[in-house]
């Protein structure tokens, strides 16, 4: 049982899981008959701070700022960790970060800059060593010749990304984004006063793109399409005949250009193939190629990530991170280095790795298929599994209440499971729950006994 002090906590989680899905909505997720959860929700909404303020303060927000949602993924991966800090056993399959160590290797070449005294100020856009690295991998791993000119290396892929968005759209400009995508693809295109414009997908279709679907939604206002392969959340992985069909609907449009966000590319399991779109005919002036260290590498908190396009846009990032964060850490460069040494797509250390990924993935795919009403589409890469249990909406749970969506049911698994997951509805598909395998087998077993009996009593009251 928790304590008094983690109940209050895992009402916070409720409080932040109902604010992120409805920010305008006063209707509680969850606790439907008892009203006790909600009571707790709304003294824990209560702005105390903001009242104490005198009310000759301004304290309105910028509505760019304003139109902004937070980050479901962080704010779950947050509240689980505090429920771990508070006594309660979770769970944790929310955070998208590798459970191994930076290689050895890698580690030691950041401890050594340190010794070395390599602790100041590098150039903005990135050490001369390490984009002359960046682009010996681009050349031997994707097939693609940019000069050192043409690397923009930032503060991790999520950094590089926004500057992308922010360098090439207009006000009024349309991003063009497949769902289910990552949580900051939108809020990076609304920061850039551009328009989201969502393309969904099926899960029969694996979560990919058609290229029908794409033509009908272009204008003339199209100004980006934002690709992910392998994909975050749903792991699946962009055939190279499926992307040069999306390239030949592009090379229609004069304005259009990509984000190709290949930070998964090393994590991929056979047959499945990584493709750079930026190889593809007529798409090298109109791609920037987004990636980083902190996946394969297992380098999250080392913050790395990098940019390669035309070089004009690359200046245009560059000019942009020099008024933002100026260059990355001179420590976290020396590492990238090293990782980018350990050989063609990380070497036998990532291969390792991945190889334990792929065991955890068909593990969960095999043992979730079981459940009935459960859908999954089979990752190709990445560490996620993007499962549809709406069969299960519409179902009441004694002491909870009614269970109507993704937010409502990861709710449930963490209160009353302790098993901490995303709702689909923070990367555009509401039917779905993203499951982060980037743990231990051990883990994962426990993590699936939990859930079957999580939805156990739920096939009483709806039909799956």
């Amino acid at each position: 049982m928790a304590s008094q002090s983690s109940a209050a906590v895992i009402s916070a989680a409720s409080a932040a899981v109902r604010s992120e899905s409805h920010p305008d909505s006063k209707k509680p997720i969850g606790y439907g008959k008892s009203g006790n959860m909600s009571s707790r929700i709304c003294a824990m909404a209560k702005p105390n701070d903001a009242e104490a303020l005198p009310s000759s303060v301004d304290m309105s927000l910028s509505p760019r700022v304003q139109s902004l949602k937070p980050s479901k993924t962080m704010a779950i991966t947050d509240l689980a960790a505090t429920l771990v800090q508070s006594g309660v056993p979770i769970i944790r399959l929310a955070a998208g970060e590798p459970d191994f160590d930076t290689p050895k290797i890698v580690a030691e070449a950041g401890v050594n800059a340190i010794r070395e005294g390599f602790t100041r100020y590098s150039l903005n856009a990135g050490t001369t060593e390490l984009r002359e690295a960046i682009c010996r991998k681009l050349k031997e791993e994707n097939g693609l010749s940019y000069a050192p000119n043409q690397i923009l290396v930032s503060n991790g892929a999520k950094q590089s990304i926004l500057q992308a968005v922010l360098a090439v759209c207009s006000p009024g400009d349309e991003v063009i984004i497949p769902a289910p995508y990552w949580v900051s693809y939108t809020e990076q295109a609304r920061l850039a006063d551009a328009t989201p414009v969502i393309i969904p997908t099926k899960i029969s279709d694996n979560f990919l793109l058609n290229p029908k679907d794409l033509e009908s939604k272009l204008t003339e206002k199209s100004r980006l399409l934002i690709l992910c392969s392998p994909s975050n959340p749903t792991g699946s992985v962009y055939p190279k005949s499926l992307l040069e069909e999306i390239a030949r609907i592009i090379a229609k449009h004069p304005r259009l250009m990509v984000i190709s966000d290949e930070i998964y590319e090393h994590i991929i399991y056979a047959p499945a193939t990584h493709t750079s779109f930026a190889s593809l005919p007529d798409m090298y002036e109109r791609t920037m190629t987004i990636n980083g260290f902190s996946k394969a590498f297992a380098m999250t908190g080392w913050r790395l990530g990098y940019l390669a396009g035309p070089k004009h846009i690359v200046a245009a990032c560059s000019k942009l991170q020099g008024q933002v964060s100026s260059g990355a850490s001179s420590i976290s460069q020396k590492a990238g280095v090293a990782a980018l040494g350990l050989g063609k797509a990380g070497g036998e250390t990532v291969a390792e790795m991945v190889k334990a990924y792929r065991e955890r993935r068909d593990f969960l795919v095999k043992s979730l298929s079981e459940i009935e009403g459960v859908k999954i589409s089979e990752p190709q890469g990445a560490f996620y599994l993007f499962i549809d249990f709406s069969s299960y909406y519409g179902s009441e749970a004694e002491g909870f209440g009614l269970i109507n969506d993704s937010s409502s049911l990861a709710l449930y698994f963490l209160d009353k499971f302790q098993v901490a997951m995303v709702p689909g509805d923070a990367f555009g598909d509401d039917s779905c729950i993203r499951i982060s395998y980037a743990t231990s087998l051990d883990v994962l077993q426990a993590a699936v006994e939990k859930i079957k009996k999580a939805l156990e009593p739920l096939r009483a009251t709806v039909s799956v």
